[in-house]
């Protein structure tokens, strides 16, 4: 065992028991960094501290580093175990596990619990009784089988409690896309019959609908009910006409899920392949992170894990890119899931084995689009930032722009602010603020040379420095600020001023004025600088003006110190405030401030006021 684990922790390990169960490794901060199961805890848990454990994997080591504690849940079975560690794993996503990326933002085709049942999709996990179906990564072609399933049964879309007094037929009951449970023309046995035979066709369990209906279809017919029989005739027509655009890939009519995988660095997809009786449904892709250290087998696994923890159906055979160690416990889950046996393969040779590589082909097709779109991201500048460059003539996409701006009353508490966007997009982290340091009377030249001489000073010492410069004003603006780049010895500098009366922006060395059209992209991005900068400098500016002149409100108060002036600051913030505020409030909020006191300070604060 490490020697220089804590003794809190060492005392955990030793009392960890032989159960099945999961546990939590815990940072120094109490959070949850990986969450893991066990057939027995305890030597599960302690062989991470054991030398040697890691075995060269980074990851690992990291993780063992880092955990202060550890927590633990016992089960009954290992299968309780995986089902805990795939739950606790969604909702806590730990640092170092194998997480699926993105689930959340995948809809899901609910089947709600109500006497007359609705089917639509939705983002949401309602746990009402809802039966579930999904994720559907191909949004698209989810609505567009929603839609044939609304054509084919006739099960209503509105989203009234039912049974209810005061509801009427809608258009729906007329087009023959709803049997009107509302008015009680269909009976809820009935109308379920059809909710679960529309769930089973989702599913892709066709065959068994369409026998179903054509026995319907002939029964309607020897009874006389041609109305009913002509239903029946149609939705058979659709679903045969469904099944005929289906690319059929087996010759066995066998519900079978394949799974590909395809890795680069810490990022894997996991792509899907659906067979619903021998046919391709279609592909569902998943994004997993944190799997740079894990092997195929273990990707896998935590993708079982996660992926069928909320999804209703689990076909009978899952086809994989790699063997899973038997002790995972992973088959008997799924069959008690399923209710039915379910085989977990990694075919070798054959058909199956060729319709594994097509999952892993466009599992590897994914990851490639993937990070392609990344690249391109990272890479890209916005179109006004290249509209700025192409009005002003720079030599570079100005894709760090500054802005300076000067705020004062009458001189009073006059300051600075300095706003940075990057590509377009403001960078708060790198605002700034400059105090204006002796000057006797107004001066907003004086005072943007100032801090445009302390913001490149600053520079000396490291950092970004702009591709623009932007000044709020007009000619004698940007000319204080050239003076001041001049005497740094940057003259080439790129920089600019931006009149706000006439929206006209000033370049060294022009005489005339640059208008740019209202619509131009480049203007608007120079708009948006400049009133960033001002609303910046203007709020600090009256921060600055309300302590001033709540301090000297305060000061002429005989009995009012430093401290509890502070106090009083912290407290209300400005002298209205507390004139307003009742003695017994002044006093419980004011540690040390008794309630004569209290009463004394409101009385001599009502005396000072303008209108007393």
């Amino acid at each position: 065992m490490n020697p220089s684990l804590s003794e809190d922790l060492l005392l955990k390990l030793d009392a960890l028991p032989s159960s099945p169960g999961v546990y939590f490794m815990k940072d120094r901060e109490g959070q949850i960094i990986y969450v893991g199961k066990a057939k027995s805890l305890r030597s599960r848990v302690r062989s991470y501290f054991q030398e040697g454990a890691h075995d060269g994997r980074r990851q690992f080591r990291a993780l063992v580093q880092r955990i202060a504690a550890v927590d633990c849940l016992v089960t009954q079975t290992e299968q309780d175990a995986l089902i805990l560690e795939a739950t606790q794993i969604k909702a806590h996503k730990p640092r170092y596990n194998i997480l699926l990326k993105d689930d959340k933002k995948y809809p899901y085709i609910r089947l709600t619990h109500e006497p007359f049942p609705r089917i639509f999709a939705t983002r949401d996990l309602v746990q009402d009784g809802s039966r579930y179906l999904g994720p559907y990564s191909n949004v698209r072609a989810m609505h567009t089988t929603l839609e044939l399933m609304q054509k084919i049964f006739p099960l209503r879309s509105c989203d009234y409690k039912l049974p209810a007094a005061k509801v009427k037929l809608c258009l729906e009951y007329h087009i023959h896309r709803c049997g009107g449970p509302c008015e009680k023309l269909v009976s809820a046995e009935d109308y379920n019959e059809v909710v679960e035979r529309a769930f089973r066709f989702l599913k892709g369990n066709q065959s068994e609908i369409i026998r179903e209906l054509q026995e319907r279809m002939a029964n309607a017919a020897a009874n006389l009910r041609y109305e009913e029989a002509g239903r029946c005739r149609d939705q058979l027509k659709a679903l045969e006409s469904m099944r005929a655009r289906q690319k059929a890939v087996l010759d066995e009519p066998v519900d079978r899920d394949v799974i590909g995988l395809a890795r680069h660095d810490d990022e894997a997809v996991c792509c899907v392949l659906e067979i619903r009786e021998g046919r391709l449904l279609g592909q569902k892709h998943h994004v997993l992170g944190g799997v740079i250290d894990s092997t195929d087998a273990e990707i896998i696994a935590a993708f079982l894990g996660q992926f069928y923890l909320e999804t209703d159906f689990i076909p009978a055979q899952i086809h994989l890119p790699a063997a899973l160690p038997e002790d995972l416990g992973l088959c008997a889950w799924l069959s008690g899931r399923a209710g039915a046996r379910v085989e977990l393969a990694a075919p070798q040779h054959g058909p199956k084995a060729q319709m594994l590589d097509m999952a892993e082909n466009n599992a590897a097709q994914q990851l490639r689009e993937r990070q392609l779109k990344r690249e391109l991201q990272k890479g890209r500048i916005p179109q006004s930032v290249f509209a700025l460059q192409r009005d002003l003539r720079l030599a570079e996409p100005p894709r760090r722009i500054e802005c300076v701006d000067i705020s004062n009353f009458h001189g009073a508490d006059a300051v600075g602010s300095l706003v940075c966007f990057v590509d377009g997009k403001p960078r708060r982290s790198q605002y700034r603020h400059f105090k204006i340091r002796d000057l006797s009377r107004p001066d907003d030249f004086a005072s943007i040379r100032q801090v445009v001489l302390r913001r490149f000073r600053a520079l000396e010492k490291g950092g970004e420095g702009p591709n623009l410069l932007l000044i709020d004003g007009g000619k004698g603006q940007l000319s204080s600020a050239l003076e001041a780049l001049g005497e740094l010895g940057r003259p080439d500098q790129p920089v600019a001023g931006l009149a706000k009366r006439l929206e006209e922006i000033f370049l060294p060395n022009q005489s005339e004025a640059l208008i740019l059209p209202r619509t131009s992209a480049s203007l608007r991005l120079l708009q948006q600088l400049r009133d960033e900068a001002h609303r910046f400098a203007l709020t600090h500016h009256r921060s600055l003006r309300e302590k001033r002149s709540f301090g000297s409100a305060l000061d002429e108060l005989p009995g009012i110190g430093p401290k509890r002036r502070a106090a009083l600051l912290n407290a209300f913030g400005s002298v209205q405030r507390l004139r307003e505020t009742p003695a017994e409030e002044i006093a419980q909020q004011v540690k040390g401030l008794s309630l004569d006191q209290a009463r004394h300070l409101v009385e001599r604060l009502a005396a000072q006021a303008p209108d007393a």
